[in-house]
C-alpha cells in the first residue's frame, strides 16, 4: 500500500465518517436524554447544550470528503507537470484531468482493478505509478502494447520492425527546452502528436520485446526523459489512468491558451 495523499484523504473521509455515525447511535441519544436545568435568570446551569466539537467539524467535513474521495478514485483526478519530459505536448506548470476509469475500475489506495473497461492504446498519454517507487506519479505516452517489439535506434523507434513515421516541422521555439532542439510530427498507429529531438544529443538504444500485463512509455521530449528505454516497462497495476485535458497553466503566470486544451 502506498502511503501518499489517496490514502490520508480515505482515511480523513473514513473518521469523520465514523464520529459522524458513533454521534448519530451513540451520543446523541444520551445528550438528549439529559434534562436540562435552568436558573433563576433562564441560564442553563446543566444538561447538554450542544454538540461537540469534533462532532460538528465531522459532520462539515465528512460529505465534503467522501465526494472528493468518490470523484478523484473512480472518475476523475487532476495532477500537475513538474517536468520537461512531455515537451511540446505537455508543459511544466500544466494541470491536467486523468480519466480514472478508461483502463478500468479500480480501488482507491489500493489500486485493485475491479472491473475491466479497456486497455491502453499505442499513443495514449497515461499517468502511472513510478515501477521503482510507486509512490511517485510519472505521465508518458504508451509506445508499446503486450507483445509488441520495440526497437529504439539512431532516434528512430520501431514498432515491431516498422520505422514510426514522422515529419519534420521545424526549430522548437516554445518554453521549457533550453536545447536547440528539433520538433517532428509523428504518427502511431492512427495517432498523431509532436515530439522534439535535441541534435547532436545521442539517444538510448533499446530492443525489447513487452511481456503480457505491461506497456512501454517514451517521453514526447525524446533526448530529454526518463522512461522505458532506462528503466523497463509498466505493469498493468501501477496504471493511474489516461490523460485527457489542461484545466490550468501556471509557471510564471497564467497561459490562458493552454486551458482547456485537450491532450492528444
Amino acid at each position: 500500500m502506498t502511503y501518499d495523499f489517496a490514502f490520508f484523504l480515505f482515511m480523513g473521509t473514513l473518521v469523520t465518517g465514523v464520529i459522524w455515525l458513533l454521534d448519530a447511535w451513540l451520543w446523541a441519544p444520551k445528550r438528549k436524554a439529559v434534562p436540562l436545568q435552568y436558573g433563576t435568570n433562564g441560564e442553563i446551569k446543566s444538561g447538554s447544550v450542544g454538540e461537540p466539537v469534533i462532532v460538528e467539524y465531522s459532520k462539515s467535513f465528512f460529505p465534503v470528503l467522501l465526494i472528493v474521495f468518490l470523484l478523484r478514485g473512480f472518475l476523475v483526478e487532476p495532477f500537475r507537470i513538474p517536468s520537461g519530459s512531455m515537451i511540446p505536448s505537455l508543459y511544466i506548470g500544466d494541470f491536467i484531468l486523468v480519466n480514472k476509469f478508461s483502463y478500468g475500475i479500480r480501488l482507491p489506495v489500493l489500486n485493485k482493478k475491479i472491473i475491466d473497461i479497456g486497455d491502453p492504446e499505442r499513443g495514449d498519454v497515461v499517468v502511472f505509478r513510478f515501477p521503482r517507487d510507486p509512490s511517485i506519479d510519472y505521465i508518458k505516452r504508451v509506445v508499446g502494447l503486450p507483445g509488441d517489439h520495440i526497437e529504439y535506434y539512431e532516434k528512430v523507434l520501431y514498432v515491431n520492425k516498422k520505422p514510426v513515421k514522422r515529419e519534420y516541422v521545424s526549430l522548437y521555439e516554445g518554453p521549457g527546452e533550453n536545447n536547440t532542439a528539433k520538433e517532428y510530427i509523428e504518427k502511431l498507429d492512427e495517432k498523431s502528436h509532436s515530439i522534439l529531438l535535441i541534435p547532436g544529443r545521442k539517444g538510448h538504444d533499446v530492443d525489447y520485446v513487452v511481456p503480457d500485463g505491461h506497456y512501454f512509455m517514451v517521453g514526447d521530449n525524446r533526448d530529454n526523459s526518463n522512461d522505458s528505454r532506462y528503466w523497463g516497462v509498466v505493469p498493468d497495476k501501477y496504471l493511474v489512468g489516461k490523460a485527457f485535458m489542461i484545466w490550468m497553466n501556471w509557471s510564471s503566470g497564467v497561459d490562458w491558451k493552454r486551458i482547456g486544451t485537450f491532450i492528444e
